[in-house]
């Protein structure tokens, strides 16, 4: 993997006192080190005129990054301070290691479900197991990043394309939903799956284990969330979700007068270094969903970083980027955390409180520290109901129904993609449903590959170029020459429908055809199969008298037909450049009684 480029060391500033464009980008920072960590070499050369709106943005991205941390880390299965410690340790790691200046790093919502999926079937009831799978998997997504990263395979997060995203997406969030809607309604449930949660949500309501209080406090988070993010999106939301709740759980006693769930105390302290042990076993069951949890937040992480570069005047490395997502994830893993990704939603938090570079990110780190370390027990009164609210929120914010039914409208096959996503997600199990929607995804582009499009070409009056046939009936063909176009490679697995339906459109040539043109603009490659092929086509045709004409084949492609020994045995004139200059020889060679439209 190259080092990503990075800004330069000189002084030159803009307007607002920080380093220019230009300047930022020109940069050869000394040392290795700097090299592999953009954000140390912006730490060194701090332009003290941004350190003002990086506290101010600091404070307030704390606000949202304390009770969304613990709620997500509640969703993952694993107690809410390991939300915090997951928080804490990526934010410093991505600030030194990350080329984005704003990006910020944590708990994630579309991974909690994953998270959850892949070691609560382990940790058997166990929290312990728990937070040292959840560490462990965090330490295997990481390695995953890195390996990706080093060896450039950042494109394999292509392979989740956007019906199976969508898909995805809307299952994570109906699973987390369900399983966060006990915690709403004031009680609790330990379930695997979307079915059996929504089972025992169902048994839980109508055993009556419902809690009034907690459904009061709940909703009325939830609608307040939402609300405010509607209508007042400037407004911190959740923050004033959480303070009012907490409030009223506090100077009422809500959990002991109305038996309500609340946070209680936190481990007062910072989290410690420690290894996550755990059996091979384990390690061998976590692997594969650690590979799909690194290719996820590398397709999040390098979408929102391109687009806050692009609007920052600066570009990113998205190497680089999955560098820094690998060591955030590593670090959290062996602190106590679990595995992370950029937040579509915390990172804008950050930009409209003015945020300028990773200082942002360090504040934040330094604020929770703090409040760990003095004031463990500030949110001990914190309802569950709350941060039930507060992952419910972020689910209904990513989750896509209209995309869905705008695929269904768009392009069938792609809503079918996308419903086995959500289908196998939802009901056979995250990693396995992920990997059937990928596959079928491949069936269906060799499928296409295998049967691409192709057409006969006719002339149409008053228009440049040939045209399909099918498509312009009123179109006119040149006697005795077919033109006929395929859309794709040549390879072995299309080579035999090539060779049918050339000669089809042969035989339905009327008068009896001379010449067949191939237009070969959109011929990529000729492998040796398909190679054989077009061999045993030109000897056919030859035995027909049809002569085997290529027009506008590429030139990679013609070398590669010149390596085979086939380019002479097809015959060296048979190659023109364009359609039309096939034409014309074909036409100055056999009397037509033919003109075209723009020579009457």
């Amino acid at each position: 993997m190259s080092a990503p480029s990075q800004p330069s060391q000189d002084t030159d500033r803009d307007a607002s006192g920080g380093l220019s464009s230009g300047a930022m980008r020109a940069a050869h920072p000394p040392g290795a080190l700097l090299r592999w960590a953009p954000g140390l070499h912006t730490l060194l050369n701090y332009p003290r005129a941004w350190l003002l709106n990086d506290l101010v943005a600091g404070v307030a991205l704390t606000a949202v990054l304390i009770p969304v941390g613990m709620g997500y880390a509640e969703a993952s299965g694993v107690p809410a301070i390991h939300g915090l410690y997951a928080t804490i340790i990526p934010l410093i790691a991505y600030a030194l290691f990350g080329p984005s200046r704003i990006m910020v790093l944590g708990p994630d919502s579309t991974l909690s479900a994953v998270i959850a999926a892949l070691i609560l079937p382990l940790a058997g009831g166990s929290v312990e197991r728990a937070v040292a799978l959840a560490g462990m998997l965090a330490l295997l997504s990481g390695s995953c990043s890195l390996l990706i990263g080093f060896a450039r395979l950042g494109i394999v997060a292509d392979l989740f394309s956007k019906p199976i995203r969508i898909g995805f997406l809307n299952a994570i969030a109906l699973t987390v939903i369900v399983g966060q809607l006990p915690k709403v309604l004031g009680f609790s449930t330990k379930a695997d799956g979307l079915v059996e949660r929504a089972t025992l949500l169902v048994q839980g309501v109508l055993g009556g284990k419902l809690n009034p209080v907690a459904l009061t406090i709940g909703l009325g988070s939830l609608a307040l969330i939402l609300l405010v993010k509607h209508y007042r999106p400037q407004w911190p939301g959740v923050l004033l979700a959480v303070v009012g709740a907490t409030l009223a759980s506090a100077l009422m006693g809500l959990n002991q007068t109305a038996n309500l769930s609340v946070l209680g105390s936190m481990p007062q302290g910072l989290p410690s270094l420690q290894l996550p042990w755990v059996s091979w076993h384990d390690i061998t069951q976590l692997l594969p969903g650690a590979a799909i949890i690194a290719v996820l937040s590398f397709a999040d992480t390098s979408v929102l970083s391109r687009s806050l570069a692009a609007r920052g005047g600066y570009r990113v490395s998205q190497d680089q980027e999955m560098l820094a997502l690998g060591v955030a994830n590593i670090a959290s893993g062996l602190f106590q955390g679990f595995s992370l990704s950029s937040s579509a939603s915390r990172t804008p938090v950050a930009e409209a409180a003015g945020s300028r570079s990773q200082v942002t990110g360090l504040v934040g780190a330094a604020a929770i520290s703090l409040l760990l370390i003095l004031a463990p027990n500030l949110l001990r009164h914190l309802p569950s109901a709350v941060l039930g609210a507060v992952v419910i929120a972020a689910c209904l914010s990513f989750a896509d129904v209209p995309g869905m039914a705008e695929l269904y409208r768009l392009r069938r096959m792609e809503f079918v993609l996308s419903l086995i996503s959500f289908l196998g997600v939802a009901f056979v199990g995250v990693i396995e449903g992920i990997v059937i929607t990928i596959v079928l995804a491949m069936l269906v582009l060799v499928w296409n590959a295998w049967h691409p499009h192709f057409a006969t070409l006719v002339r149409v009056s008053g228009q440049k170029g040939y045209h399909d046939a099918q498509r312009h009936p009123e179109g006119r063909s040149v006697p005795g020459l077919v033109i006929f176009r395929w859309d794709a490679q040549l390879f072995f697995a299309n080579a035999e429908i090539f060779h049918q339906q050339l000669l089809r459109a042969v035989d339905r040539a009327t008068p009896p055809a001379l010449w067949v043109v191939v237009a070969a603009d959109a011929i990529t490659d000729v492998d040796i199969t398909a190679a054989d092929a077009l061999a045993e086509l030109h000897e056919e045709l030859s035995q027909r008298g049809v002569v085997l004409h290529f027009a506008g084949m590429k030139g990679p492609v013609k070398d590669r037909l010149t390596h085979y020994g086939l380019r002479d045995r097809l015959g060296a004139d048979n190659f023109s450049p364009t359609v039309g200059r096939a034409v014309n020889v074909y036409r100055s060679q056999h009397a037509v009684d033919w003109k075209d439209w723009d020579e009457q």
